[in-house]
């Protein structure tokens, strides 16, 4: 079933009712050991199977060999809501861990370890790490899993106390987990403060982009920095704080800044800058950044109709020692009419940082716009500086959003995303599709 060049007539469909945010990783894995493709995400009333299987947080596995697909639910309507969606790990002795939150209407992280090794068909029973003394009752949101081989420890970064990037450390594979302090903190400036991406060299290094607060309450920039031996550096190797677990925080912006809000590209001004994307390759790291351009509305009252008409896709790659920002495409207006910072967004190739997928309702290879949104690869031979696109798919009856390309085997090339109709984060008749192929191109 995988296919030796990608083609969207070989369009596989992987769950018929699904969607995913971006905040959380890995959404998706490839398994090398068992040769299957693993994707968590959340079912929704409005799809196939009603409000009997609304909020199911589920992982669809298929076997690449044969296309045989199977959906196994995690938990049964847990909640309606695209932002919890699983985190996926493979542990060192190959059973899986799913980790998952509500959004922001409990106080807990849920987990579940597989039963046996490479093996997602039985689960042993969730589990739950309670944040209400900690985190006030205010809520705790996503989950990002990250294995270090020098420390033998997970991390879990989730939004927890006072709305921060907040870390949970567990010593045993992801079995029981712990309070680890918090990555970041300031004082809060309306919804939430920093969305973080999070990328791992699976080994000693955790590199992280963050923004200040929500794009709709500030003009963010972003900011890089990365853990290491328990301390956070900034992208130039300073440390800027140790230790990290059981830090209390730090302002990110003491970190290196890697898109400064207001900055000018290809005459546009751009600001109000949002993390989507981060992937490492050796030293080198690539991000897609989202932002707004010549944006004259400024700050509105959240009662206020939004309207925010002009967005952008950047690409920032970093080559060990600092920093490029170019413009990668236009991604249209706000995909949500009362979330003006929502776009298509963009994802990069985790094994080739010179290729990224793109959602956007404006071709970029002529700059016209289409009907729905549309996903198109993007190649680069010069770090950024310019790009060379291609169709993935043409004149769709539905959008098509949110591209991720997952990681786990180098060997296998395989996008997904989710196409239909989105209303919000709580309501979409969405399914999940993927293109697969064997040979990189």
């Amino acid at each position: 079933m995988v296919n030796d060049a990608l083609s969207p007539q070989d369009t596989l469909l992987l769950n018929n009712n699904g969607a995913w945010c971006w905040f959380q990783d890995e959404r998706a894995l490839i398994d090398p050991a068992n040769n299957t493709l693993l994707v968590g995400s959340v079912a929704a009333p409005e799809g196939p199977g009603g409000s009997n299987r609304g909020g199911n947080i589920e992982v669809t596995v298929m076997h690449l060999a044969t296309g045989e697909r199977k959906v196994h639910v995690l938990h049964q309507r847990l909640e309606s809501d695209d932002h919890n969606a699983p985190a996926l790990l493979i542990r060192p002795d190959g059973r899986y861990v799913a980790m998952y939150a509500r959004h922001k209407t409990d106080n807990y992280s849920r987990w579940r370890v597989s039963t046996r090794p490479h093996d997602a068909s039985e689960w042993e029973p969730e589990q739950q790490f309670d944040w209400t003394e900690l985190a006030d009752g205010r809520g705790a949101t996503y989950s990002n899993l990250h294995y270090l081989s020098s420390e033998d420890r997970v991390y879990n970064f989730v939004r927890a106390i006072n709305d921060d990037p907040t870390l949970m450390i567990s010593a045993d594979d992801g079995s029981t987990w712990s309070y680890g302090g918090k990555l970041f903190t300031r004082p809060k400036i309306g919804y939430v403060n920093g969305y973080t991406r999070y990328v791992s060299n699976g080994t000693d290094r955790i590199d992280l982009i963050t923004t200040d607060h929500h794009p709709r309450d500030f003009n963010n920039s972003i900011y890089h920095g990365y853990i290491h031996k328990n301390a956070l550096h900034d992208a130039e190797g300073n440390v800027v704080n140790h230790p990290v677990i059981d830090s209390i925080g730090i302002n990110q912006a003491s970190l290196t800044t890697v898109f400064q809000a207001g900055t000018t590209l290809d005459g546009d001004v751009l600001t109000h800058g949002w993390t989507t994307d981060l992937r490492r390759q050796g030293p080198e790291l690539a991000a897609i950044v989202t932002c707004r351009a010549n944006d004259v509305n400024g700050p509105l009252r959240r009662e206020q109709m939004l309207d925010v008409d002009d967005h952008r896709l950047l690409y920032a790659r970093f080559d060990g020692a600092g920093w490029e920002l170019h413009p990668l495409a236009v991604a249209g207006p706000g995909l949500l009419p009362h979330e003006q910072d929502y776009t298509g967004l963009g994802a990069v190739d985790p094994n080739d940082l010179n290729r990224v997928y793109i959602s956007t309702p404006v071709d970029p290879r002529t700059g016209v716009g289409t009907a729905r949104y549309e996903i198109y690869c993007g190649m680069t031979s010069d770090a950024g500086s310019g790009w060379v696109w291609e169709a993935v798919t043409e004149d769709s009856a539905v959008d098509n959003l949110r591209p991720m390309v997952v990681p786990g085997d180098p060997s296998v090339h395989a996008v997904c995303w989710f196409r239909g109709s989105m209303k919000s984060s709580q309501s979409y008749e969405t399914e999940i599709v993927a293109l697969i192929s064997s040979a990189r191109g």
